[in-house]
């Protein structure tokens, strides 16, 4: 039993794969397309949603430097998947990396656990887009359209004033949540490239209103909306002072996910082991500057107390308070906020089901998670599974709720990738490396220790649950993926 649960991939196995176009997956993106689908996947509700939470509940203005210590806890992380990509240039992430060093039964757990980090982030993501949809349709005419709150609020909602308890709002359903899950699901199964060329498109929108928020906003910085930088800790651990800002860090992490998006589009890279590192390095790099840009201006607008709200940016702009602010970059802000939340969806929608079609084809979910429609060369099952799991989850649960399990989830996954680096570097010293982690094996140490030191600072009900999750998994693995793994078949003839 216990040689069958450990028993890892064989190396020269995954690089066959890597090597083959038996995925059936059509080879369209370039690095350029990588970088942007990076950044389409990491500026989202980090800067548009979280940033308020953060400022207001846990860091207050020094939420620059929660940023900064979850910037580098991901640069770890990235210069190690940089350098796994460039080696096993699968879409199977950091599930595949895992079975190949720490064995088949640890990398089920790292897919189950990216399951959390891709599928939940989706949902997490699309109740802060209804947000700002229902933020800027309000602004319509003279008016406005006011969506009814019960169709536009999830039934329960995260309440931190109460350590965390969930208590229902009255809320029915989030419909406009639902709505942006579905529309992409639709656009993602006609074809990688299509999509592609969407969110190229949002991400340019996205940025240059980032952009143009900078710069107008440092024209209303008040610097006495930075005094104290570091509120004092009011008693409570993780809420301000220096606990505040690791407790800030370990949920503004949820910001800086999505540079590993970028290797689940392996297959469908043309030059994978170039472009792959340079995508992941390249997004992460730019999104980094822009998230300090825009918490040192907006924390310098507005008292830190006024940011939690779902919508903080919009906050932002109207604290402005002259007409250009009014009239042009208060909609024009709302707008770039969808723009970029839908990528966020987009890309988290694309990563999921290549991971699941990954698993498929190893025999740890059933095929029909690997199922290739033949006309658009996606696989659409996988994708319209997920794309019903998500709405279910957008319409039901509040962002609080989700996004401390999606940044728990990824915190232990990029622990994982780390691991993965100093385990093959003894096991497979010879292999090519098109691209090589710095300072190994100090790099992949820090982000352990980084990455593992930050999940310390979620709450306990986010463990609670993180655990029920992962025993679901077991269960899962125990009564079909062990039976139909196609390497424990291999192993036991």
């Amino acid at each position: 039993m216990k040689y069958s649960l450990f028993k890892v991939k064989p190396f020269s196995q995954l690089m066959q794969e890597a090597k083959s176009d038996s995925a059936g997956l059509k080879r369209a993106l370039s690095a350029t397309n990588l970088i942007f689908l990076g950044i389409g996947a990491i500026i989202g509700a980090g800067i548009f949603v979280l940033t308020g939470e953060v400022s207001a509940n846990y860091s207050g203005p020094a939420i620059v430097l929660s940023f900064l210590v979850a910037a580098v806890a991901c640069a770890c992380a990235g210069l190690c998947y940089a350098e796994l990509t460039s080696m096993i240039p699968i879409s199977g992430s950091a599930y595949t990396y895992a079975y190949a060093t720490l064995g088949e039964l640890f990398g089920w757990m790292i897919g189950w656990l990216l399951i959390v980090e891709y599928l939940f982030a989706a949902s997490t993501v699309s109740v802060g887009w209804s947000g700002y949809v229902v933020s800027l349709l309000r602004d319509v005419g003279t008016n406005g359209i006011h969506l009814p709150a019960a169709l536009t609020t999830a039934p329960i909602i995260y309440d931190e004033a109460s350590n965390g308890f969930i208590r229902s709002v009255g809320g029915i359903v989030n419909l406009p949540a639902i709505f942006i899950v579905f529309l992409l699901t639709i656009i993602l199964v006609v074809g990688v490239k299509e999509s592609a060329r969407f969110n190229n498109i949002i991400v340019f929108i996205k940025v240059t209103v980032i952009l143009i928020f900078i710069i107008a906003g440092v024209w209303f910085i008040s610097t006495a909306n930075w005094h104290p930088f570091i509120p004092e800790n009011t008693g409570k651990f993780g809420q301000f002072g220096f606990s505040g800002i690791l407790r800030g860090a370990a949920v503004i992490f949820f910001a800086y996910i999505g540079f590993d998006a970028v290797s689940t589009a392996a297959q469908e890279s043309k030059n994978p082991q170039r472009d792959l590192p340079i995508g992941i390095l390249g997004s992460l790099l730019i999104c980094t500057i822009l998230y300090i840009l825009v918490a040192l201006v907006l924390t310098g607008i507005v008292s830190y107390t006024q940011l939690g709200v779902p919508d903080p940016i919009a906050v932002g702009v109207d604290a402005m308070n002259n007409n250009f602010a009014r009239t042009f970059l208060a909609p024009l802000i709302k707008l770039g906020a969808v723009a970029g939340l839908s990528s966020v969806i987009l890309v988290m929608l694309l990563g999921q089901p290549r991971i699941f079609m990954t698993m498929s084809k190893d025999g740890l979910l059933p095929p029909i998670f690997s199922k290739i429609h033949p006309k658009f060369k996606t696989p659409y099952m996988s994708t319209i599974i997920v794309g019903i799991v998500a709405m279910v989850l957008a319409g039901l649960f509040p962002i609080g709720v989700l996004s401390k399990l999606v940044s728990l989830g990824t915190l232990l996954a990029f622990a994982s990738v780390c691991l993965a680096i100093l385990i093959l570097r003894k096991k497979q010293p010879d292999t090519p490396r098109p691209f090589r982690t710095p300072f190994t094996p100090w790099v992949p140490l820090f982000g352990i220790i980084s990455c593992l030191g930050v999940t310390m600072f979620l709450n306990i009900y986010a463990w609670i649950t993180m655990a029920i999750w992962l025993s679901i998994g077991l269960i899962v693995y125990f009564t079909y993926g062990m039976r139909h793994s196609t390497l424990n078949k291999a192993t036991n003839g």
